[in-house]
């Protein structure tokens, strides 16, 4: 086509094709970069609305979609094209919505939803400490303190225990989403005794205690945490006649004695020297020969590496925590006194990294 201004027969479309950039240019992918906050508030925006919830099996139009969510149509339609685009619902032929894969793990009835996740993500503490992430980089440590005035745990259960309820269905579904794949890698030949530390409310040694009746267990985590231990380790049966519940803090002792110790997404939260020291702590109460063994993603072998390393950056802007690779991980159980013996893939996004007390078994 020629492209024509008022009073000229010029034809500009060779121009045009030279400073149009291409779909998967330098300036395009960083644009969609700069802008990406724009769909972390979209998901959450979908969340908070309720949209996959109303959305059932069948199709629905805009203006029913509209109707149910209780939204206008036309910023609706602005909302459900970023994400449609993006593989968050999907549209029919005939200009419908219908769920995506993605879009069902938005549901709160979804075994595996992710809408927790979504909602925290998008939390009004979120856009504030990741808006000092520039100050965290040169500062070294996390800017969650200096904005609100305490650590983030202490002030989600002080100050928004709603927020903190909601960081617990988070991480319980993130842990049930690894549960499974960690419990099957995990060696518990000739093990009497594991012990969970940092463990929640004990997603994860529920797992282990259902497929190995032989074994005992213990969940280690702060009293408020342990208080809403899940009600098959806490309440009478079988699985809690084989669970003892123990309230403590890493970051003063861990008096538990075990033959297998681990940790869950713990040590991410913390920077080096309190990561060691935790492990120290560890490693005063446990026997000779007992093993540690650290469940997390490893940034040099993240299947998912573009996920791993934002949630590096996150563990650093809200906690001074990180990911780690293999040898950083090698480092630490060295500078706490440990053994370290090697890494085991589990299928999921984490790895198996295990250290063994030193002395004579």
């Amino acid at each position: 086509m020629t492209v024509r201004r008022q009073g000229s027969d010029v034809d500009e479309t060779a121009g045009a094709r030279e400073t149009v950039p291409a779909p998967d240019s330098a300036p395009l992918r960083l644009h969609a970069l700069s802008y990406s906050l724009g769909l972390t508030a979209a998901v959450t925006a979908a969340a908070r609305l309720g949209l996959a919830d109303v959305l059932g099996e069948e199709p629905l139009s805009l203006a029913e979609l509209a109707e149910r969510a209780g939204a206008q149509r036309e910023p609706l339609g602005q909302l459900m094209l970023a994400l449609a685009c993006h593989g968050v619902f999907r549209v029919t032929a005939d200009g419908a919505y219908a769920h995506s894969e993605m879009s069902r793990l938005l549901r709160s009835d979804e075994p595996g939803s992710r809408r927790a996740m979504a909602l925290l993500a998008g939390a009004p503490f979120a856009w504030r400490i990741w808006g000092r992430l520039d100050e965290a980089v040169r500062s070294g440590t996390h800017v969650f303190r200096d904005t609100y005035g305490k650590e983030l745990f202490a002030h989600l259960r002080e100050d928004e225990p709603e927020l903190g309820e909601l960081f617990g269905q988070a991480m319980a579904k993130n842990g049930e989403a690894t549960a499974a794949a960690v419990t099957r890698a995990l060696d518990l030949a000739e093990t009497a005794t594991v012990a969970d530390i940092g463990g929640g409310h004990g997603t994860l040694l529920k797992a282990v205690l259902e497929t190995r009746p032989a074994v005992q267990g213990v969940l280690f985590d702060l009293p408020e945490v342990t208080a809403r231990a899940h009600p098959e380790l806490a309440g009478p049966g079988s699985l809690a006649d084989r669970c003892r519940i123990v309230s403590g803090d890493c970051h003063q002792d861990v008096p538990v004695t075990a033959d297998v110790y681990v940790l869950k997404g713990v040590l991410h939260m913390w920077n080096d020297d309190t990561a060691v020291e935790a492990l120290r702590r560890i490693g005063r109460h446990a026997p000779a020969g007992a093993r540690i063994v650290v469940a997390e993603q490893i940034l040099d072998v993240a299947e998912s590496a573009h996920v791993a390393s934002v949630m590096n950056l996150l563990m650093l802007v809200s906690q001074g925590g990180r990911e780690r690779t293999t040898g950083e991980f090698e480092e630490l159980f060295a500078r706490a006194g440990l053994t370290f013996r090697g890494v085991t893939p589990t299928g999921s996004v984490v790895h198996l990294l295990e250290a063994v007390v030193p002395g004579e078994e």
